[in-house]
């Protein structure tokens, strides 16, 4: 069929007006589970220290003869570590123009580029506490950087043949100067998951979560444990899938198992939280910058660092495959 001769049609037309809707759609993911699990503590310094210590191992030969004149048992002195904070922001600006228009979506172009600023800089936070870098100094002309979760783990750790634990400077005192060397990627099992659990629990740790990327969580829904293999479904009601697993019950505990977007895929991480922490020498803040012209400006601001109050008390799973 075609249309009659002379017919005006919306194609022909240059005065409809647009259809373009107020909301603004953003999937992108904001939640930080690290930082969320963990404590938070503020510091007085861009070099931040602690102490570490563990008892003796236990002795099958811990007999006194009877009378016998006492002497004084061998000490070890503790471990004194440090880690630097790490300065990280996020800087916006708008013209007077797009702030007076009548925009879609939002009022003010600039309030709605701090909400977004705010919540990349905290996804950018958790990404470096979680990143394979050592500690960077720093000067007038590079950037501190703070030593990531990885390079800390050295007591309970499941990794390739040819890769190799992160190093202090003078371990076991100083700071993280080596990361870690990454090997050959592999498979992720339930045993090397035990492995660890057991060593974090024979070094004194108590494992609550094991924290991974995508592929890996669903590599470790699939593990089959001793679990049941049949559900029964005794109701009338539609029978839900279950194709994920969200506690592993280990021989030492439960374990939660939490995804995380923002750290490597290959590294999956057993944590106790009551051992690692935040510390922040400036929390979140914002800045208006001083206005040289028709706009204005705001800056984000952190400095924060990561806190490893013992580093036995975590394992981790390095050199997985990641897809």
């Amino acid at each position: 069929m075609a249309q009659p001769t002379n017919l005006f049609d919306k194609y022909d037309a240059n005065n409809i007006r647009e259809d373009l809707s107020s909301m603004i759609y953003d999937i992108s993911p904001e939640e930080t589970p690290f930082m969320s699990n963990v404590g938070r503590e503020n510091v007085s310094n861009t070099y931040f220290e602690w102490l570490t210590d563990s008892l003796a191992a236990a002795s099958t030969t811990n007999a006194a003869i009877e009378g016998d004149d006492a002497t004084l048992d061998s000490r070890a002195a503790t471990n004194r570590v440090g880690n630097y904070t790490q300065i990280s922001r996020k800087v916006v600006g708008t013209s007077g123009t797009i702030e007076s228009v009548d925009s879609a979506g939002y009022k003010s172009r600039l309030a709605y580029d701090m909400a977004r600023a705010s919540s990349e800089l905290k996804r950018d936070v958790e990404t470096a506490l979680l990143f394979n870098q050592a500690s960077v100094i720093g000067d007038s002309t590079t950037a501190r950087k703070t030593a990531g979760l990885p390079t800390w783990l050295t007591s309970n750790v499941s990794k390739a043949g040819d890769g190799s634990n992160g190093a202090l400077t003078s371990a076991p005192n100083g700071y993280i100067d080596t990361a870690r060397t990454d090997g050959t990627q592999r498979t992720f099992t339930e045993q090397m998951l035990k492995d660890v659990i057991q060593s974090m629990w024979n070094n004194g740790g108590d494992p609550k979560i094991m924290m991974a990327g995508a592929h890996n969580k669903t590599v470790a829904s699939a593990f089959t444990g001793i679990q049941a293999n049949r559900m029964n479904n005794t109701s009338a009601k539609p029978f839900a899938i279950v194709g994920t697993a969200d506690v592993y019950l280990s021989d030492f505990g439960k374990v939660s198992m939490i995804a995380n977007r923002f750290q490597r895929s290959r590294d999956v991480f057993v944590l106790d939280p009551e051992y690692a922490g935040v510390a922040y020498l400036r929390g979140y803040q914002t800045k208006k910058l001083a206005v040289t012209g028709d706009s204005e400006r705001r800056m984000i601001l952190v400095e924060f660092g990561l806190k490893v109050k013992n580093q036995a008390a975590h394992g981790i799973i390095a050199d997985l495959l990641d897809s």
